[in-house]
């Protein structure tokens, strides 16, 4: 067998250590996971920023509040994380009001449970947004070290391999020391992406969540004056 062959990256990882491969397989296997989530976030954030913007432009283009709840209520599945706030808070609001003059509630109270209801929905939709934002984070941060753990493990068995050799030469252990590098390569593979996009995501995410905390408070202003 040629030096080469000796060298190519299939013929070294069939020729690693158990643990090493294991570590490769685990590498493996959060780096399919990592882009999987990438995917899944990268298409879910673009839709709430177009649903995001299609919503502000129909409710600043100075609509009816009771057409563009109405909508709301019956489109939810279809609605973005914006219109279900706005849902939430109008929806409080009208409750509220339509009790007013039987049990008394005054116009601090109705916009105090349509602001509730809104960053009760608010928080709703951060969390669904930023789903599998921590996995990401972990495996940016953690399968350098893992991929490290399984390097020194297998140069650990090609020094101890030479111990076996009467005379140690570059040819000798280089084979195991390439198959342990190997680690630290699918390492950095999963990790790299997974840092990218959890710091695209998260500046992503801050720019919407900005936008629905704007939106709940001029909105509360908009139901404060209905109240008054």
């Amino acid at each position: 067998m040629t030096v080469t062959q000796d060298l190519s990256f299939l013929s070294l990882i069939s020729n690693a250590s158990l643990l090493v491969k294991l570590v490769m397989a685990l590498l493996l296997a959060v780096s399919v996971m990592s882009w999987t989530y990438i995917f899944r976030k990268m298409f879910a954030i673009k839709s709430a920023q177009a649903q995001t913007e299609e919503f502000e432009r129909a409710f600043w283009s100075g609509g009816n509040l009771a057409a563009l709840y109405q909508n709301a209520s019956s489109n939810r599945r279809q609605s973005g994380a914006l219109e279900r706030i706005f849902e939430a808070g109008m929806g409080e609001f009208n409750k509220a009001r339509a009790t007013a003059h039987r049990e008394r509630i005054d116009a601090n109270a109705m916009l105090d449970g349509a602001r509730r209801a809104m960053r009760a929905a608010y928080q709703r939709e951060m969390d669904a947004l930023e789903s599998h934002l921590a996995f990401l984070a972990s495996v940016g941060s953690v399968s350098p070290y893992v991929g490290l753990f399984g390097t020194v493990w297998g140069i650990m068995n090609a020094f101890r391999g030479l111990a076996n050799v009467q005379q140690a030469t570059l040819a000798a252990v280089a084979p195991g020391i390439a198959e342990a590098l190997i680690a630290t390569a699918i390492g950095l593979f999963a990790a790299i992406p997974a840092v990218v996009a959890y710091n695209r995501y998260s500046y992503d995410l801050d720019r919407l969540a900005n936008r629905f905390e704007s939106f709940v408070e001029e909105f509360s202003n908009i139901l404060q004056r209905q109240a008054g």
